[in-house]
């Protein structure tokens, strides 16, 4: 009889040891594409408010696919036919679903690639992926794109209860620091069920449901929407939106090849199909290739791009306002009036330093997407109706904030 071996484990600081359940996920894990994601953080610029968020993508991909193979695994011990081939392109889909990230996460998305999101260049390295290793991957693209079948295996991939929320939560909460984001991953697994095709919780996992709706309420106020963080990514764009109107203009600016095509073209989805430049550029950039560029355009010949770099290299952090309702405009107009003349700036020029916006917090939408809970008698319902200890619909209420930001330099 032959012995299995194990192809590789890796030791992971939230679920322990974590094993690869076949060979193509260790042939994707190996591959260039798939390690670039160990150069770029989960959480983008929130290490400059909570300096343990230093966590990767590749982090959080292996520990989504680790979750994606205990939820089958729970599936299966239920009755639920899961082929092998479907299991494994399971954990292939959930393995890929953030490979299309760029640099700093979602801080920079839309950025670089007109109208491209993660999701859409996940789906082109997929697809790249797939001709390489000659259709290996076909079952797990129509996984991530929601074609199989089994609509079910779509819902673990993305969903409002996939297992890529329940592994960011927990992943990102310990990396933080923040406590509120702690859920019980194991206790939602063992409770999941397939009704007619589509993901459901058991009744009796309804505590932790609320619980996990909590917590991602508190984690987007505490971590993902902290003032701070929105501070710091906000700056961050305006640096690369900058560069690229210099780009655009012929200024000669320092960069990395990769981090140059994207500043000095306009590319958009028709430059990321199968084979094109842009998928190849893309698959090269990282964060070092933004923070490199920032560290050397701090001097630059541009004021503008030269004190926005000055600003994310040595954290010196806009200033940030948050209430419910829109900022006056006549206060807005008052403080560029002000800091445009302290800093000597033109009307162009000072909307990098002084602007607003709007940020929002939606824990749950049953418009988009539901939560199924299975009651005792076979009914299916949606977590509003069947959670009992507080008012989930309350969570399910998006809360909207006004934001507005400014240098902290004195303008009295």
């Amino acid at each position: 009889m032959k012995t299995k071996f194990t192809l590789k484990i890796f030791n992971d600081p939230i679920y322990g040891f974590i094993s690869i359940p076949n060979q193509t996920c260790f042939d994707v894990i190996e591959h260039p594409y798939f390690q670039r994601l160990r150069r770029i953080k989960q959480l983008g610029a929130t290490h400059l408010v909570y300096p343990g968020a230093l966590n990767t993508r590749f982090h959080h991909a292996l520990g989504a696919m680790h979750l994606m193979s205990l939820a089958i695994g729970v599936l299966r011990s239920k009755g639920h036919d899961i082929s092998e081939d479907e299991l494994n392109a399971a954990c292939l889909a959930i393995l890929l679903h953030d490979i299309g990230h760029g640099p700093y996460s979602h801080s920079l998305e839309y950025l670089l690639a007109e109208g491209m999101n993660h999701e859409s260049i996940s789906a082109c390295f997929m697809s790249a992926l797939n001709t390489e290793m000659k259709g290996k991957l076909d079952i797990a693209l129509s996984i991530f794109n929601g074609t199989h079948p089994k609509k079910f295996l779509h819902q673990l991939v993305s969903s409002q209860l996939d297992v890529d929320r329940l592994d960011y939560l927990k992943r990102d909460s310990f990396y933080t620091g923040v406590s509120e984001g702690v859920i019980s991953t194991d206790r939602i697994i063992s409770m999941l069920q397939v009704v007619d095709d589509s993901l459901a919780v058991e009744i009796k996992g309804i505590y932790s449901i609320e619980k996990f709706l909590i917590a991602r309420r508190l984690m987007y106020w505490q971590v993902y929407l902290h003032k701070t963080v929105i501070s710091s990514e906000k700056l961050l764009i305006n640096i690369l939106k900058r560069a690229k109107y210099l780009a655009g203009r012929g200024v000669e600016l320092f960069a990395s090849p990769a981090l140059r095509y994207f500043l000095y073209n306009n590319v958009s989805v028709d430059d990321f199909s199968d084979g094109n430049e842009g998928l190849k550029q893309f698959a090269k950039l990282d964060d070092n290739d933004i923070f490199l560029s920032i560290k050397v355009w701090m001097d630059c010949g541009d004021k503008v791009l030269s004190k926005l770099s000055g600003n994310f290299v040595n954290r010196d952090l806009f200033k940030i306002r948050l209430q419910a309702e829109a900022f006056d405009e006549a206060e807005v107009n008052s403080l560029k009036k002000k800091f445009k003349e302290s800093m000597n700036l033109d009307d162009d020029e000072i909307g990098y330093f002084v602007f607003t916006g709007r940020i929002a917090n939606n824990a749950y939408n049953p418009k988009i997407d539901r939560i199924n809970i299975l009651l005792r008698d076979g009914k299916v319902v949606d977590v509003t109706e069947a959670a009992d200890q507080l008012n989930v619909t309350a969570l399910s209420e998006p809360v909207e904030k006004h934001f507005l930001c400014h240098p902290k330099m004195s303008i009295e």
